[in-house]
């Protein structure tokens, strides 16, 4: 089993071009989408639908106007200004998506990088969203799942890298590649996961910089993480600055969120 990491979202053109049919790619979007993506459907969203433009989710609202309206540009709400009319329902703070407000509701979300990272991972036979939220879960999954290749996407900050989203890469990687052991998660929790086959885990130069990173951060994560660009962004805006802390909570959420084939994200089952 091969892992490999796309650390930049300048790389996702090249991965919608590779042939993923024998791939789990696994989405990171850290601060915010993925970690917004897991906590609603722990609450009971039914289904998350990740479209690029404001124009495609709007479009969804005219068919289907029972849906709720979610995203960002720039980091918070899309307003009327932006879409001609329409405030949208909710922004990309994980903590809007309440038990109260979203269970039981389809959500269109549209957000700068990580529904643009979802759809460059459309070839792949399984894509997963992924978080700290959710990291050991999502291990789990992987390992049930046995693929081929493990593509670990990280969806950066417009063009960049993004530093949370490698460091949880990286943390991946170190759950792949770790014997058997009473906990599974770096985090110190979980049951335990086998090392993907003894001999047979390879890891490409960026996915073991991504560990590598991720080796040296961890007795921090906060610390490094909140020295970011995005979260520094996050933490300057009051409404917004308790995302950062929600979003590094570790294996909060016993559950896996996937792609499906009709462009739906709900839990694998």
């Amino acid at each position: 089993m091969k892992i490999d990491a796309i650390l930049s979202p300048a790389e996702l053109p090249a991965l919608a071009s590779r042939d993923l049919r024998d791939t789990t790619c696994v989405v990171f979007d850290v601060l915010r989408a993925t970690s917004t993506f897991v906590t609603a459907l722990h609450n009971g969203v039914k289904a998350i639908i990740p479209v690029s433009e404001i124009a495609e989710a709007l479009a969804l609202r005219q068919k289907q106007p029972d849906v709720l309206l979610g995203g960002e540009r720039d980091g918070v709400k899309i307003r009327a200004a932006q879409t001609g009319g329409i405030n949208f329902d909710l922004g990309n703070s994980p903590r809007e998506y309440t038990p109260e407000k979203v269970r039981g509701k389809t959500i269109v979300s549209t957000t700068t990088n990580g529904t643009r990272a979802l759809r460059a991972c459309a070839g792949a036979q399984t894509v997963l969203a992924a978080s700290f939220l959710n990291l050991t879960a999502t291990a789990q999954s992987i390992r049930r799942l046995q693929p081929a290749q493990i593509v670990l996407v990280c969806a950066g900050t417009r063009e960049n890298m993004a530093d949370e989203d490698v460091l949880a890469a990286g943390a991946m990687c170190e759950i792949l590649d770790a014997p058997l052991a009473p906990s599974l998660s770096p985090f110190g929790r979980g049951e335990g996961v086998r090392r993907m086959g003894e001999g047979f885990l390879q890891m490409t130069d960026s996915a073991e910089i991504a560990l590598r990173a991720y080796a040296q951060a961890k007795s921090n994560l906060a610390g490094a993480i909140c020295r970011s660009e995005n979260a520094r962004r996050l933490l300057a805006i009051p409404e917004l600055c308790d995302d950062v802390a929600f979003c590094l909570q570790p294996d909060v959420f016993n559950l896996t969120a996937t792609l499906g084939r009709d462009g739906t994200i709900r839990i694998l089952i």
